[in-house]
């Protein structure tokens, strides 16, 4: 594989990285990256909705009418569907949406996302994130060195105060140390900032 440059945070070459072919540089397998992000928004879900049945709903206790006589049609329950304040039918009730992936299958849809920011050319090295004063500022003057614009996701080898605090008021940043990485965050980001030495950790890893 290709080296790509090497930054610093003032958008400067300092030098030259090769990234590990078996993990950047492979094919990407969408089947296995799709469900990756289904199984990650699945997640996100509480799966908490209930809706009330007939037999759970308050009232409805006695026979409206009596059966015959009225001339109107035979009720058992004011609490039916078919009446206002009755039970829902088929409504939704409290559920997991979990999805289950083997080992295997998450470590190949993680080298999957990380080779599509390659092959798209949207990985931007960096030799230190480094912010001296912890402001918002300062963060959004990096980005604007790197010339970065939209979604970005950036990983360092290891989180810092000052880069949390610079970083967490940002709208459309994400910040994540190297052993934190995920398929999803990385695929929904537009651009991936990542330490030199993040790289080194995340390859130990996925090698």
């Amino acid at each position: 594989m290709e080296k790509i440059n090497v930054l610093n945070i003032k958008g400067e070459k300092v030098s030259d990285i090769k990234l590990n072919e078996t993990i950047w540089g492979i094919e990407p397998n969408d089947v296995v990256l799709y469900d990756a992000i289904t199984l990650a928004r699945n997640s996100a879900r509480q799966g908490t909705a209930d809706t009330k049945t007939r037999s759970e709903v308050r009232g409805g206790g006695r026979k409206p009418w009596r059966q015959k006589g009225t001339g109107r049609a035979r009720q058992g329950s004011t609490r039916a569907p078919h009446w206002t304040g009755g039970g829902i039918v088929f409504g939704p009730h409290p559920r997991s949406y979990d999805k289950k992936m083997n080992r295997k299958e998450r470590r190949l849809a993680l080298k999957s996302a990380l080779a599509y920011k390659a092959l798209e050319s949207e990985i931007i090295v960096v030799d230190k994130f480094g912010i001296i004063d912890g402001k918002t500022k300062q963060a959004k003057e990096i980005l604007a060195s790197l010339n970065v614009t939209g979604k970005t996701l950036i990983v360092v080898s290891e989180l810092s105060d000052n880069v949390v605090l610079a970083t967490r008021n940002l709208a459309n940043v994400i910040l994540l140390e190297a052993s934190e990485i995920n398929t999803y965050d990385i695929i929904s980001a537009d651009k991936l900032i990542i330490e030199e030495s993040a790289i080194k950790s995340i390859e130990e890893v996925l090698i």
